[in-house]
């Protein structure tokens, strides 16, 4: 096809406001991303290697929680939300009984289970008190401050939703920076205190900012809950994966190779947000045109794909080239940061192919065949770097990462492809009959 200058000058005022809307969005998730690293760097230098080596061991364990919190309720509350701005008072409501009865359930269990594991504390007093402390705040109220968030998505204020998530991350470097440099934080239990206040502070503050929206009406919508769970488990059984490699190394590894290893995922996992930054944006309007079928939809999300590419590839590029700079932020005492930045750095390319597809399977309402993908893969993939690391850490980890996400890309494209095109003969079908 020839290039027409005359039509592609002419679709540039209507891609100007999509290249804002996505400038304002990656901005904000990058800022975010930023002060998050600036937090991990203070809390790093802080505790030390060893410390922080058991700060990011139970930092894999809550994360692993957190997407259990809420069954996967905030999904519904952007794609219903999203089609229907009356349905927020009870989306909301749903996804607030759900939050608080599964958080306070984690809670417990974790309380019960946790001390006999990890010990922050040589006091057992003082270890459970912290144990509790960290509970709430990374799996309760993280979960009700990152509604915040998919309330605003779901009624297309993505300046709000971006000022929320710049907002959470500024709140928890400005407690870090105060909390370390200034009293002179240096444990994990001490930091738990400050950062379970810092968090309170932010709910208090986010819940007070969704009031304008409506008061959420306290009901289950029963409907939601399967499409919630399938929702939800894919993230679960990411979070297993992703964290099975620290908890591994934590038992194979010194403490620098899982200090090292910890900021690096960080790192990269922070990279996946110049993707998510693209998806929040198309993932209303993937919904909206899924709505008479998932074909109707494989158009643009195509186009997607082309986006996504040239994000993944520039900040695999970004990271490749940044990494000799890393111990100057986070301490030279972490020796493998360099080297292990630098071989993970790839894996955002192949995320942010999969993504896409992962994303207009999701707002179409596929979450069964969603789920399967993820599910298989990430639990099929956890076994896999649990036994690569155990054989061969940690060279054993980077090959095994690459061959899950690679893996995950083939299928996830396979099936959304397949169905796009029997959803497009079931509406011929149906044009037939009529």
């Amino acid at each position: 096809m020839k290039l027409n200058i005359t039509e592609i000058i002419g679709a540039l005022p209507r891609l100007f406001p999509m290249v804002l809307s996505y400038a304002a969005s990656s901005g904000s998730l990058l800022i975010a991303n930023a002060a998050q690293l600036v937090t991990f760097a203070i809390l790093a230098r802080s505790f030390g290697a060893v410390e922080f080596g058991v700060f990011v061991s139970v930092t894999a364990v809550t994360s692993i929680a957190v997407h259990l919190c809420g069954l996967g309720a905030s999904e519904c509350l952007v794609r219903r939300v999203a089609r229907d701005h009356s349905m927020y008072p009870v989306m909301l409501g749903h996804n607030l009984i759900l939050t608080l009865t599964s958080g306070i359930a984690l809670v417990i269990l974790g309380a019960i289970i946790l001390p006999f594991w990890m010990k922050l504390s040589p006091d057992p007093v003082e270890n459970i008190v912290a144990i509790l402390l960290i509970l709430i705040t990374n799996i309760i109220l993280v979960r009700i401050i990152l509604l915040t968030e998919q309330v605003f998505i779901g009624h297309s204020q993505f300046p709000a939703a971006n000022r929320s998530v710049v907002g959470f991350a500024f709140a928890r470097t400005a407690a870090a920076a105060l909390a370390c440099l200034v009293f002179g934080v240096t444990s994990l239990v001490d930091w738990a205190v400050w950062q379970f206040a810092t968090h309170v502070l932010v709910t208090i503050v986010y819940m007070w900012s969704l009031r304008k929206l409506g008061r959420p009406q306290y009901r289950i919508v029963r409907e939601e809950i399967r499409l919630g769970i399938l929702f939800a488990t894919p993230f679960i059984f990411r979070a297993i994966r992703q964290n099975v490699d620290l908890l591994m190394l934590g038992i194979m590894a010194n403490p620098e190779v899982v200090g090292s290893y910890g900021v690096v995922r960080r790192i990269v996992d922070s990279s996946y947000l110049s993707i998510d930054a693209m998806n929040r944006l198309v993932y209303p309007s993937l919904a909206r045109l899924s709505a008479d079928g998932i074909h109707n939809a494989i158009g643009q999300t195509k186009k997607i794909l082309l986006a996504a590419l040239g994000i993944g590839f520039g900040s695999a590029l970004i990271i490749y080239i940044a990494a000799p700079f890393l111990p100057i932020l986070f301490g030279h005492e972490y020796v493998s940061l360099v080297s292990f930045c630098r071989i993970l750095s790839g894996t955002v390319i192949f995320l942010a192919v999969w993504s896409v597809a992962i994303d207009a399977l999701g707002a179409a309402g596929y979450h069964g065949p969603r789920a399967i993908i993820l599910n298989t893969g990430n639990a099929l993939g956890a076994g896999l770097i649990a036994w690569a690391t155990w054989i061969a850490p940690p060279q054993g980890t980077f090959i095994s990462i690459y061959l899950i996400e690679i893996s995950i890309m083939i299928a996830a494209w396979l099936v959304l492809l397949r169905l796009a095109r029997n959803s497009r003969t079931a509406a011929q079908e149906r044009v037939f009959t009529k």
